[in-house]
């Protein structure tokens, strides 16, 4: 008997140590590390970021993010500056950079109405194309950016930005030459490109009923002919006083049921008061200057920062909610100091729109995040 009792209190023993020493689960302590399993956490890179120079803003990039996305090397006209004369220097550095640092990398964007090169509309004496040339350089410009990245950039933005907040088509060059079913054409192009990249559209205020429901629109067109289209890029460009959640999360719903991946694709939040609730991003949107459009010049005082903190918190919550159809949350850049929302609408301000501040610190709402997702 006292050997018997001897034996279970060994093993006892041995359970205890066990129990013990065996780690817990993991605690996340970056942002890759806690929304794994839910969806990708992302970042726009820039220039300096590509090519190495700004190395605070790199090693953020590597230890936080697992999907990046370029903020304007891979646009047409820092590509196709000239006609037939493509400059892949720069892209050819992020993709590279994607690859060795193991991040989900998408290539943005395709076909966009703004900073397109200038040739890209003009015959030679300055007058507008005829729709077959605008067809055949649209197929050009496609077949050569996609084809080169075949197989390694796994999602493209095809068609950035051409409805309207009222639902109807963006007049650009592309429309006025080519039609209305230039978008068409273009989600054709790149699946021809590449069959087994995901193709998107993306736009900005995508939660404004007219232009969501011409986006779900756009997505039964595509499919009725047949034509490819694999997720919704929702930018995500917001401000402290819209949207409601209530309306993204309509649009979220919408475009899910239409069986589309959604991407919050350039998300910030400016602390600034607007002009007006409808700026979304256009850049071609510009007001004066006025100081009182301009209040944190010296900093943001604790109590905005932290009505800031909770609505930036509401919206991640909401993404998480909804993490069966949302697949990537992008950030549009790294930190405060390189944030495109210093300069628009109004430049000349000082905003504070992302995760980490103008040291390259995590601000405090990525503590609050990390906490929630641990609770999870």
């Amino acid at each position: 008997m006292k050997k018997i009792n001897s034996i279970v209190l060994l093993a006892l023993f041995v359970l205890a140590t066990v129990a013990c020493t065996t780690p817990g689960p993991k605690t996340p302590t970056t942002l890759k590390d806690a929304f794994t399993g839910k969806f990708y956490i992302g970042t726009a890179m820039n220039a300096w970021q590509i090519t190495g120079q700004d190395t605070a803003a790199v090693e953020v990039i590597i230890e936080q993010f697992d999907a990046i996305v370029a903020e304007n090397c891979m646009k047409s006209g820092e590509i196709q500056k000239k006609e037939g004369e493509f400059d892949f220097s720069l892209a050819d550095q992020f993709v590279d950079f994607g690859e060795k640092n193991k991040k989900f990398i998408t290539g943005h964007c395709l076909i966009w109405h703004s900073q397109a090169p200038r040739w890209f509309f003009s015959d030679d004496e300055g007058n507008d194309v005829t729709r077959e040339v605008m067809v055949e350089r649209m197929r050009t410009h496609i077949y050569t950016v996609v084809g080169r990245y075949k197989g390694r950039i796994k999602g493209w933005d095809v068609v950035n930005e051409a409805i309207m907040e009222d639902g109807s088509l963006r007049n650009s060059k592309f429309r006025q030459i080519i039609g209305d079913d230039f978008i068409k054409l273009a989600f054709r192009f790149a699946h021809e490109a590449d069959p087994d990249a995901e193709l998107y559209y993306n736009d900005y205020n995508e939660w404004y009923p007219g232009k969501r429901d011409a986006i779900v629109q756009l997505i039964r067109d595509l499919k009725a002919d047949g034509i490819r289209i694999d997720g919704i890029g929702m930018q995500g460009h917001i401000a402290m006083d819209s949207p409601l959640l209530e309306e993204y999360e309509n649009a979220i719903e919408a475009y899910a049921g239409e069986g589309m991946k959604v991407m919050i694709t350039e998300l910030d939040m400016s602390i600034l008061p607007n002009r007006r609730r409808d700026v979304g991003a256009d850049i071609a949107t510009s007001f004066e200057y006025q100081q009182s459009l301009n209040p944190y010049t010296e900093g943001v005082p604790a109590e905005k920062m932290k009505e800031w903190n909770e609505r930036m918190l509401s919206f991640f919550r909401l993404f998480l909610k909804h993490s069966d159809a949302v697949s990537r949350v992008t950030l549009w850049g790294v930190s405060d100091a390189t944030s495109w929302k210093n300069n628009f609408p109004i430049r000349g301000r000082t905003d504070y729109p992302l995760l980490f501040d103008r040291n390259y610190q995590p601000k405090s709402i990525v503590s609050e995040l990390l906490n929630e997702m641990n609770t999870k």
